[in-house]
């Protein structure tokens, strides 16, 4: 593994994690029925996580940054390989970027800095969209895992296959070898 795919690796694994921070509290909004417990832990939740320091906010987009860097330095190489895999996990990289910007931020904003026009129900809504949204980013991210781990897998067996050739290649070629030596042998007596 080079410093590409582990920059993939990283980055991906760090944003399922967090959204799986995340989910103890979406599980609960998505799959249970709504009471108020359940809504102000959600409005608690995420206001802590919308309102955290901007060096926090800084990793979390600096590592977005990370991820979409190493897909696109592993698909510079440009090989069916890089093609089918690094170009499947960046288009899944930058739909999960794209649900962030255009589903969390908006939800975030909405759930945490509500305007005059936001009601409860406003509210509740945002989060339930933002909780499913932090799902489907969940199931693109463990897919980026998925695709990665597939590359490496068939990049293995791929070597494999290449020092089977490359023995049987030549064992065959020392047969040759002997039986030009047998030849010569035979031909000198």
């Amino acid at each position: 593994m080079g410093f590409r795919q582990g920059a993939v690796l990283a980055s991906s694994s760090f944003f399922l994690g967090v959204l799986f921070i995340c989910f103890f509290v979406d599980y609960r909004i998505l799959h249970q029925p709504l009471t108020d417990e359940i809504v102000e832990d959600g409005f608690r939740f995420y206001a802590t996580f919308f309102t955290a320091p901007p060096a926090i906010k800084a990793l979390l987009h600096g590592l977005m940054g990370v991820g979409i860097l190493g897909l696109i330095a592993k698909l510079h190489a440009w090989t069916d390989s890089a093609i089918l895999f690094d170009g499947s996990s960046l288009a899944g990289f930058i739909f999960a970027v794209a649900v962030y910007l255009t589903v969390t931020i908006p939800g975030l904003r909405t759930i945490v800095t509500p305007t005059e026009v936001d009601t409860r129900a406003d509210r509740i809504e945002a989060m339930r969209v933002l909780a499913a949204g932090n799902t489907i980013m969940m199931v693109v991210l463990g897919a980026i895992l998925a695709l990665q781990g597939g590359q490496e897998y068939a990049r293995r067996v791929e070597l494999k296959e290449a020092a089977a050739v490359e023995k049987a290649e030549k064992e065959k070629q020392s047969k040759q070898a002997d039986i030009s030596a047998a030849d010569d042998k035979h031909k000198k007596e």
